[in-house]
Parts: C-alpha cells; sequence; structure tokens
C-alpha cells in the first residue's frame, strides 16, 4: 500500500508542479508527464506486489469520513488499464497540445483526474468516494471545455456536467439510505445496510446512478458531444477509464447484497442489448470520427452489460460455472476496452492533428502520409471488432461461452442466454461493419478534400499508440496473462469454486498465434510468387467513366446508408436533385439526431422549463417577500423539529 499511496502523492506534486512552471511550457510538460509516468510504476508495482496489509485508513476531519483506501482483486482489475492508458495519454499529449500557456493547466487537471479516479478505485469510505468522485467529474469538465471559446464545446461542457451530476444525486441518495440503515459511511457495513434495504431500490438507484457515468443507453447522451470536445487523449481516458468507474461502482454495490434476484442479471442484459446494437448502430450514422468512436464506447459498455447480466442469471440459476465465465468476460473486456478505446482515439487524434478533420466525409487516403498511425488503427479496429489475434476477440469469446452454457442449461438462464448470443452477434456484425467503414474511409482511397498533412507523426504520439496496439496483440496471442488478473474478482462474484481460467483460454490463444502464422505464410508465398516480376499499381476501375474523381468514392455516409436506413434510427436527409441535361448543381445531406435526446430528454426538459417558469412570480425584487420567505422556511424548520 505504501507504493500505492506514493503513486498518488506523485501524481498530486506533478499535477501542482506543472501548474508552478505554467510559464515555461516545456517544464510543465516534463513535470506532468513524468510524474504521470512514473505513478504509474510506482501503482503498477503496487499491484504486483500488494503485500499482506493492502488497507490504508486514517482518520479525516470530515463528519462520517475516513481516509480509507484499500487494494483488492476488483480494484485491480480498473487500476491495471488505468495506469497504463493515462501513461500513455500523458506522452501523447505533449506532442498533441503542444507546449502553450495551457501546458500548466492541463496536465494539472490531467493528472488529477488520474488521482481522483484510482481513489474511486480505491475507496472504501462513502465520503472519500464521493469526494473523489466529485473531483473526477470536475477535472473531466474542465478538460472538456479546454477549447472554451468554441460555442459547441462550452455546450457538451454543460451537458456533460449535469449528466454526471444527476447520476451523483443518485449515488448519494443510496449512500445516505446505507447510512440511515447502518449509521456508518464504511464500505465494510454496508452490507448489513442493504440487507435491510429492498433490493430494488438498491438495484435501481445503483443503475441509475453509477449507469449515467458508464453511459449505458438511454443515460449516454453527454458520451457524443463531450468526447468529440475534449483533447484526444482526454477522450482516450475518459472513454477507455473514467466511463468504467459507472461499470465498478454497480459491481462493488451490488456486491454487498445478497445474492441478486435473476431479474436483476436479466435487466443488466437487457441494458447491454440496447445500449450495444443502439450505440453501435449510432456509431455507424456518424460522420465526425471522434463522436463515431464515442458511440461506440456505447456499444462495447453494453458488451460489458452483456457480460455482468449472464453472470447474475447464472448465478441466481445455481450455474456457478455459467456465473464465473459471464463476470470473467465482462471483466476481461473491461481491460481490452481501454487499451483498444484508447488506441483507436489517439489514431483518430492524429489525424486531426495532421489534417485539421474530423469529417470522414472529407478525408481519406492518409495511408501513404501517415503510414504508422494507419497500421496502429488497424490493429484497434480488428480489435474492436473481436477479430482473432487481438484481445476483443478473447473476452467475447468468454461471452459466448457462458451464452451457449446457459442455452444448454435450458429454462431461465437458457432464454437468457439466446438472448445474449443474439445481441452480442448483432452488435459483432454491425461493428465489424462500422470500423471497416471508419479504418477505410480514413486511410484508403483518395482524399475527398484537399487535405494538408502538416504535422506528419510525431514520435511521441506514435509511441503510445505502437505500444498499445503491442497490448491488444500480446493479449490476445496470450490471454492467459491478463486471464489471472479477473480470475480471482470473477469467482468472488460467481461464488463459484476455484476455475484455471488461464489453461482455458490457452487454447484460444494458439489460434490467434495459427492466424498470425497463416498470414506470414501468405505473405510470404505472394512475396515469392511476385518475386522477378513487375508489380505495377494501376487507378481502380470507373465503372466506364473516362475521368473519374476522388468525389465518386463511397463516403462514410454512403457506406452506412444501407445499414442505417434497414433499422431505421431517424436519419433526416436533405436532397436537391440534378435537373437537366448538363445539371450545375446537386446536394445530399444527412444528420442522424440522437433519438433519446430529441425523443426523452429535450421535450422533458422544455416541459420543465415552461413549468418551472410559473414560479417567476415569487421572484420581483420585493426584499420584504424575500425576508419573509426565509422566516416562513425557518418557522417550519422548528415545527417540524419540535416534532
Amino acid at each position: 500500500m505504501a507504493l500505492f499511496a506514493t503513486a498518488l502523492l506523485a501524481l498530486t506534486i506533478s499535477a501542482a508542479l506543472s501548474l508552478v512552471f505554467s510559464k515555461k511550457p516545456a517544464w510543465s510538460a516534463f513535470a506532468g508527464a513524468g510524474g504521470n509516468v512514473l505513478a504509474a510504476a510506482l501503482g503498477l508495482a503496487a499491484l504486483a506486489f500488494a503485500g499482506a496489509k493492502p488497507h490504508l485508513n486514517l482518520p479525516w476531519a470530515v463528519p462520517g469520513g475516513q481516509l480509507h483506501i484499500a487494494l483488492d482483486p476488483l480494484s485491480a482489475v480498473f487500476l491495471a488499464p488505468m495506469f497504463v492508458l493515462c501513461a500513455c495519454g500523458a506522452l501523447y499529449g505533449v506532442s498533441y497540445g503542444g507546449l502553450n500557456r495551457r501546458t500548466g493547466t492541463g496536465f494539472l487537471l490531467y493528472n488529477l483526474l488520474t488521482a481522483s479516479m484510482a481513489v474511486v478505485f480505491t475507496a472504501r469510505n462513502a465520503m472519500l468516494f464521493l469526494a473523489a468522485w466529485e473531483i473526477m467529474a470536475l477535472c473531466s469538465f474542465l478538460l472538456v471545455v479546454t477549447d472554451y471559446e468554441n460555442p459547441e464545446t462550452r455546450n457538451a461542457g454543460w451537458v456533460y456536467l449535469v449528466a454526471t451530476h444527476i447520476g451523483t444525486a443518485f449515488i448519494i441518495a443510496l449512500f445516505a439510505l446505507a447510512w440511515h440503515k447502518c449509521g456508518s459511511t464504511e464500505f465494510a457495513d454496508f452490507p448489513k445496510a442493504f440487507a435491510a434495504l429492498p433490493f430494488a431500490a438498491v438495484a435501481l438507484l445503483s443503475v441509475t446512478g453509477f449507469g449515467a457515468k458508464a453511459g449505458f443507453f438511454p443515460f449516454h447522451v453527454w458520451l457524443p458531444k463531450a468526447h468529440p470536445a475534449a483533447p484526444s487523449h482526454v477522450s482516450a481516458v475518459m472513454s477507455g477509464i473514467m466511463i468504467k468507474t459507472g461499470i465498478y461502482g454497480i459491481i462493488r454495490m451490488i456486491s454487498f447484497c445478497p445474492p441478486p434476484p435473476f431479474w436483476f442479471g436479466g435487466l443488466l442484459a437487457s441494458i447491454g442489448i440496447i445500449s450495444g446494437v443502439g450505440g453501435v448502430l449510432f456509431a455507424l450514422a456518424q460522420r465526425d470520427i471522434k463522436r463515431s468512436l464515442a458511440y461506440s464506447s456505447v456499444e462495447n459498455i453494453g458488451i460489458i452489460a452483456l457480460g455482468l447480466g449472464m453472470g447474475w442469471m447464472g448465478a441466481a440459476s445455481g450455474r456457478t460455472d455459467i456465473a464465473f465465465i459471464g463476470f470473467a468476460g465482462a471483466l476481461l473486456h473491461v481491460i481490452n476496452h481501454a487499451f483498444f478505446k484508447g488506441l483507436l482515439f489517439f489514431g483518430a487524434g492524429a489525424v486531426y492533428h495532421a489534417t485539421g478533420i474530423r469529417d470522414m466525409d472529407r478525408l481519406g487516403g492518409l495511408r501513404r502520409f501517415m503510414p504508422v498511425t494507419a497500421l496502429t488503427f488497424l490493429a484497434g479496429s480488428a480489435a474492436i471488432a473481436a477479430l482473432p489475434p487481438f484481445n476483443g476477440f478473447i473476452s467475447e469469446f468468454l461471452i459466448y461461452s457462458g451464452a451457449f452454457k446457459a442455452v444448454i442449461a435450458g429454462r431461465g438462464a437458457g432464454f437468457g442466454g439466446l438472448a445474449v448470443i443474439l445481441g452480442l452477434s448483432l452488435t459483432g456484425g454491425l461493428a465489424a461493419a462500422c470500423f471497416t467503414r471508419v479504418f477505410g474511409i480514413i486511410f484508403l482511397g483518395e482524399p475527398r478534400a484537399k487535405l494538408a498533412v502538416e504535422h506528419g507523426e510525431p514520435p511521441l504520439m506514435v509511441g503510445p499508440m505502437v505500444a498499445l496496439s503491442a497490448l491488444c496483440l500480446f493479449m490476445g496471442l496470450a490471454p492467459q496473462f491478463a486471464a489471472r488478473l479477473v480470475t480471482e474478482p470473477a469467482l468472488m462474484l460467481s461464488g463459484a469454486p476455484y476455475a484455471d481460467l488461464p489453461s482455458r483460454l490457452q487454447p484460444v490463444g494458439l489460434l490467434g498465434c495459427a492466424v498470425v502464422l497463416l498470414s506470414l505464410a501468405l505473405w510470404f508465398f505472394r512475396k515469392r510468387l511476385l518475386a522477378g516480376r513487375a508489380v505495377a499499381s494501376a487507378p481502380t476501375w470507373g465503372c466506364g467513366y473516362s475521368a473519374p474523381a476522388a468525389s465518386m468514392q463511397y463516403t462514410a455516409s454512403s457506406f452506412a446508408q444501407p445499414l442505417v436506413d434497414f433499422f431505421g434510427i431517424g436519419t433526416a436527409k436533405k436532397i436537391e436533385e440534378p435537373h437537366g441535361l448538363f445539371p450545375s448543381h446537386a446536394m445530399f445531406r444527412s444528420e442522424t439526431p440522437d433519438i433519446a435526446k430529441s425523443r426523452f430528454y429535450r421535450p422533458l426538459f422544455e416541459n420543465i422549463e415552461q413549468r418551472m417558469s410559473s414560479l417567476r412570480v415569487i421572484q420581483h425584487g420585493n426584499i420584504h417577500a424575500y425576508i419573509l420567505y426565509i422566516a416562513a422556511a425557518l418557522v417550519a424548520l422548528l415545527v417540524w423539529t419540535l416534532k
């Protein structure tokens, strides 16, 4: 625990030094990035050598508060990818943000965000948890509005801040109920409190409060606004790690309850299916690359929810083997998603840094200018589409395995397993189409607009992308190492006896090795076959046109149109058709508004605003009336107290 405390101290000191050196941006960047990398090394060492006393408990002059943190296997699952991704993001951010007057404040907020997430994952006291949760929310909000001169950025920041605090209100209500029942804010006493509360109340408050942060559909509306607005390394951390604090909160709170009923697993699986399919469909419909990746995060949170739902359905059915596989798959996907989604956001940031463009309909042909970015983005795309030999295949394979076991078991678990299989299959197929589109449109073909690739591929941006690509490949080829990290928490959640997950996954890793060897063999065979022959390139066949142009290629919108139209997710189209023999003008534009926002939240808040405006009558500037309100409130409180 001393190593972990030192890591938190390193983050705090480096954050302060970044601000102190704000007039010397190079020093700020060195202090901020160096401190984050040092903290990552210390934090990972703390996880590897937790020791016999993984607790730190100090008094805190806050009612009900204790500075109580602890490391356990569940915390380690979330902390390990957090330290890796945040360190990569710190290095990436040096080149991405450049050295300017905002460098100091940027690293101050970034390192405080990292430290607050670490405390969220290790806090064992509700007051400490809420304090870290609020610091995390405020730091991420300020990072989202880095480009505060832009009205869209400010709007995205406020939407995020409102959404996160609505979720926090539900979390506070949950902790207040627990405190009322057990008279303590220590998590160790929460099992007694939750046993005395209706499980439905705990489940509703947990899923709503933490689900707002996780981005469950329909609580996800802040993601596609905040992620594109934030700097790309911040987007990577928010998507890869911060939204997982919501998943962690649900798991931690439900672990304090008596064994959940079957319906709770079914609820999470249903949320997973809706979030997975809905998230990837809206990702397909976006032209902005970062907005597409943000919706893809909703999809992957849905996959994690599918695994958790499968786990709790299996446990409620008495099938601890199914429960163990479901929980293991979900927790492994927590780690995998952090790496490949961080990689994809880094790649999107590299494209934006080089071209100043995020609209995929204007991009194309970047592979020749940014070969390393193209290769690493391809690796991330294969990983997120769950293709071997990358890590996304391993975690989804586990969830599929649990679902097939449930189908064989029959009864309630069988129906749940069938729903998981159908939902995961549809999500996986759409994800493959989505990232074929993203990679192909951006990196292949010809530019659809005039591009100026100004900044190339800076080493501090390329290095983290290469490292994360290697991690995605390594975890796909040798899944037994990550499996060791998730085995113990999966056993704890499922109540299953000992299971040797690393040995079970080793053959799956060998499948990835076979894919790699086959690919290398085909490459070598092609090279030998073409040896000594003239190899030429020619333009793609233009379907009979004598002068093909880049505008004749598929755009991101046209590639996705058949799927988007088939599922009918509310795409609005504006068409100006060509007329005459020699038309001079034609136009097609599509826009896909978020259904949850346009059909639920906007009408809801407009209705609330309309009703609340009727209360303006009490605000008429008369100080005597305000004094009367205060006096009436004091009298009411006195009467209530005397009762």
